[in-house]
């Protein structure tokens, strides 16, 4: 059973930094393209950065330059590095695979960015 644990999230002032942790088990990160996903309340869930197993990067522009995601194979965990935060980067993170199933999705944890 595919369990993803995501941490890290807190509330910051706009400018801020904060590092989300996803913890995998049940599954070989390296062997998988992993992503982060958020979700902001009244909107639909949405793909922010992507990491290949070759070590590409892929993010939304909303977040290019100011977000960088990592994996640690040794760890089987997937990290979203995230600065310069704003308001508008409020939302629950995710993780999982790329594209998404359905059964790997978490609990998620909740990022607030005050004004």
């Amino acid at each position: 059973q595919v369990q993803l644990v995501e941490s890290g999230g807190g509330l910051v002032q706009a400018g801020g930094s904060l590092r989300l942790s996803c913890a995998a088990s049940g599954l070989t990160v390296r062997t998988y393209i992993m992503a982060w996903f958020r979700q902001a309340p009244g909107k639909e869930r949405e793909e922010v950065a992507v990491t290949h197993w070759n070590g590409g990067t892929r993010y939304a522009d909303s977040v290019k330059g100011r977000f960088t995601i990592s994996r640690d194979n040794a760890n089987n965990t997937v990290y979203l590095q995230m600065n310069s935060l704003k308001p508008e980067d409020t939302a629950v993170y995710y993780c999982n695979a790329d594209p998404p199933r359905i059964s790997f999705w978490g609990q998620g944890t909740q990022v607030t960015v005050s004004s």
